[in-house]
């Protein structure tokens, strides 16, 4: 079985042999937990995360009898075996209404090998098995509710684990013990088989091979030797670095409890509790994630945070801990209030942690991926709202309150004000840097907007400047496969809405017409990659443009279709380039580029441009004096660190050429996207994400590119509001026609009159100024002749018909 570890993290020191950890326990505690933190701080810097989860107790019946456990009870004290599907749905929706993802299965170790009552109830409902029924209810869970299991099933077969993985992103398994010595009589585990560290072992062992992410963890104070609980961490640890399943390490504090026959065994006091965290973090390391849960705390959460805790588990506004319910979970406005105190962030994070997150890794089994991309962030993280990219329902602006009040550098974090003075100063920002920008939350995501807001006021004004534009898009037809497209038809795209189509040189003559008669200052002109077209059919485009009205701008053709032309007519790209603009072309669009990171173009688009491919049209097209735009298309299958290489090409580009006029980022409109309908991409960006792009993009690309513009295609008119206060400065287009977007299942219409335009733009207390698609300010009487246009009439698109690419050159201009 091939071994695959998850995405690697910074470079990381090498970890303690057995030696160098038991010298460990020596250590004053002062010492030690400094030690513990910056690790910890070298893994995961700010954040504190936690699960938001609903707790299940599919059956409180166990084989095992440890004898600190109150949750396994004989059924004579329950009203039945198991809960049925009917109750697990009920807590699992009430769940879902409180915002959880994670429905946590609990349940015994095989009760069925022990009671006639829980074979029983199985056998009358057709499972074959606990596990058996464990999956059935799983399935029904992803099945009515889309919420994630995370299953607790205890020790299995390789078989019951690849069977579970198909309905559970990620499994737990406390080791609790790796001594032996614990299993023998008068021990706490004696009389309990699957709890013999082997057997434990070899389960998470089995779940490496598997590809499974898995929570394990330590009980601390039910009679292990500070040795002994080294050694158990050392097998953690070996397990992980043969199969880097073991996603985190819950270090979980014994508390007596009445009824057990431990009720008089003492618990471990805060400092041994404390030294235990500090030393599993040491030993483990600065990437494992260790966990201490806080409702077992003795007071103050800080204390754990400073031994070097980075998770707080699963905490749940719904259900109480069935394993521990004389503890209660800590409501949520604690924690994070806590959390803060101790100077780090809460961020809400999935059953399975973001490093397993990978569309294209082995650690989620295909059939559960559109589960887990559909409540995840770009980084992994669970997505803190529902709003989509191009859908009516507004986003939920109130994480972005407190706007229009001055945040001070020394109220954000040190390292973001660091970044954001540099950006301010016009400094060439790292990766890593734009990374930690695109991450920002609370208070620093307040400071970065508003940076990015002074700096668009420096650049620009208080004008937000719009075009009047018709989109045409000559053809659907298409014979590239792009993953995130809904507009073209092709082999593979057939069955997606709207038939193909190829327009006649008179149709497009025509709605080039009536958008001068409406004061259009261009026509922006793009489509698909049809088999039959050549250099020659841009070139005709062009010339029926210009020759219905001679003075309209004409911003057109994808550094990919100019790349093709000229492919087709054996032609290098500049001297096709030089053809084209000696036919009419004023600029480029910079569309094509999705995100220029080939990692993320070989999923989206693979045989389509490379990022090099891009960059020298782009490139080339300034050499022969044609501007283009620049675009990112993101939110889909990319991650941050994608994005932070994305805008420095483009401001290394802008640097080399000075041709690009504006950044336009267009958040990933999944709702009809094949990539999204397969199940292999996220439902676009957070909210909070897509207004950073634009405020990050103004930091990182000043003083290169001066103007960020926002869509409201995309955005709608409540995220365009918010965007023009974080850094944007333009609207865009008001396209008329606007089809590809809409292909994919954006509902804000084809069109946005002069008129919305500028009511938009007044709501905000900013002053409107029409412009033209090289940034000049707009002729008095062309910007006359934009308002109180008619209604456009009806376009007629041609049903497409394979055709001769020869007869191209042949079609007239009307």
């Amino acid at each position: 079985m091939e071994k695959h570890k998850p995405a690697a993290g910074p470079h990381l020191p090498d970890l303690p042999d057995r030696a160098a950890a038991l010298n460990l326990l020596a250590l004053p505690t002062a010492t030690l937990l400094g030690m513990a933190r910056d690790c910890r701080d070298a893994g995961f810097g700010h954040r504190v995360s936690y699960s938001r989860k609903v707790f299940i107790p599919l059956t409180e019946l166990c084989r095992d009898v440890c004898h600190y456990c109150t949750f396994a009870k004989a059924p004579s004290r329950l009203a039945a075996p198991f809960m049925t599907m009917e109750q697990v749905l009920d807590v699992v929706r009430r769940g879902q209404a409180a915002g959880c993802n994670e429905a946590l299965l609990t349940l015994g170790e095989k009760p069925e090998l022990r009671y006639a009552a829980a074979r029983e109830w199985l056998e009358v409902r057709g499972y074959a098995s606990t596990l058996d029924y464990l999956h059935a209810v799983c399935s029904k869970i992803l099945e009515e509710t889309g919420m994630l299991p995370h299953v607790n099933a205890g020790t299995m077969t390789p078989d019951e684990l690849a069977r579970l993985r198909e309905v559970s992103p990620s499994m737990g398994l406390m080791l609790e013990s790796g001594s032996a010595r614990l299993c023998t009589r008068g021990q706490p585990h004696f009389g309990s088989p699957d709890k013999v560290p082997a057997v434990r072992l070899e389960t998470l062992v089995n779940a490496g091979r598997l590809h499974i992410p898995m929570t394990t963890g330590l009980l601390v104070g039910i009679g292990e030797t500070p040795e002994e609980f080294v050694d158990s961490l050392l097998m953690i640890r070996a397990v992980h670095a043969d199969w880097g399943n073991i996603q985190e390490v819950i270090i979980q504090n014994f508390r007596a409890k009445a009824g057990t026959r431990m009720a008089r065994t003492p618990e471990p006091d805060a400092e041994r509790f404390q030294r235990a965290i500090a030393i599993a973090r040491l030993v483990l390391g600065p990437a494992m994630s260790i966990q201490a849960p806080p409702n077992l705390a003795h007071g103050d959460l800080r204390a754990l945070i400073d031994a070097g805790v980075n998770d707080w588990g699963g905490v749940s506004p719904v259900t109480p801990d069935h394993v521990n319910p004389e503890a209660p979970w800590p409501q949520l406005e604690r924690l994070a209030r806590e959390t803060a105190a101790a100077g780090k962030e809460l961020v809400q994070r999935l059953t399975v942690y973001p490093r397993y997150i990978d569309p294209r890794g082995p650690w989620i089994d295909r059939k559960m991926l559109r589960h887990v991309l559909a409540r995840s962030d770009a980084e992994g993280y669970a997505r803190e709202c529902n709003w989509v990219a191009g859908g009516l329902a507004p986003p939920d602006t109130s994480i972005f309150d407190g706007l229009e009040n001055p945040v001070q550098a020394h109220e954000a974090r040190s390292d973001i004000a660091r970044i954001v003075t540099a950006a301010m100063a016009g400094e060439r920002l790292q990766a890593a840097e734009i990374e930690a920008l695109f991450g920002v939350r609370g208070r620093d995501l307040l400071f970065v907007c508003q940076a990015a807001d002074a700096l668009r006021r420096r650049q620009s004004g208080d004008e937000v400047s719009y075009v009047v534009v018709r989109n045409i898009n000559y053809t659907n037809v298409c014979a590239y496969a792009c993953a995130f497209c809904a507009f073209s038809k092709g082999k593979t795209h057939e069955a997606l809405r709207g038939k193909p189509y190829d327009l006649d040189l008179s149709e497009i003559s025509r709605r080039v017409n009536e958008a001068w008669d409406r004061g259009a200052a261009e026509v922006c002109m793009q489509g698909g990659i049809s088999p039959d077209y050549t250099g020659e059919t841009y070139l005709n485009i062009l010339r029926a443009v210009k020759q219905a009205q001679p003075d309209i701008h004409v911003h057109a053709f994808s550094p990919l279709e100019v790349t093709q032309g000229a492919a087709t007519l054996g032609l290098s790209l500049r001297d096709y380039l030089m053809r084209l603009k000696q036919a009419g072309l004023g600029s480029l669009p910079g569309t094509a580029a999705e995100v220029l990171h080939d990692d993320v173009r070989d999923i989206l688009c693979k045989g389509k441009l490379t990022t090099g491919e891009w960059v020298a049209a782009i490139e080339q097209a300034h050499e022969v004096g044609l501007k283009t735009t620049s675009t990112i298309m993101y939110g889909h299958v990319d991650h941050p660190r994608h994005w932070a290489h994305h805008l420095l090409l483009l401001r290394d580009v802008q640097e080399r050429t000075g041709g690009v006029t504006e950044f336009v980022p267009l958040p990933f409109v999944a709702m009809e996207a094949p990539i999204y309908l397969r199940g292999g991409a996220r439902p676009g960006p957070t909210f909070r994400e897509a207004i950073l792009m634009h405020a990050v993009a103004r930091l990182a690309l000043n003083p290169l590119i001066p103007n960020i513009q926002a869509s409201w295609v995309k955005l709608g008119p409540e995220g365009v509001a918010i965007a023009l206060r974080a850094g944007a400065n333009d609207l865009g287009g008001t396209l008329m026609n606007e089809s590809i977007t809409r292909a994919a299942g954006a509902q804000h219409g084809q069109e946005s009159t002069p008129e919305q335009m500028e009511q938009l733009i007044a709501q905000v207390g900013r002053r409107p100024a029409q412009r033209t698609t090289l940034y000049k300010r707009q002729a008095p009487d062309r910007a006359k002749a934009s308002f109180g246009a008619p209604d456009l009439l009806p376009v007629v698109n041609r049903p497409y018909a394979r055709r001769r690419p020869a007869t191209d050159a042949r079609e007239a201009a009307p």
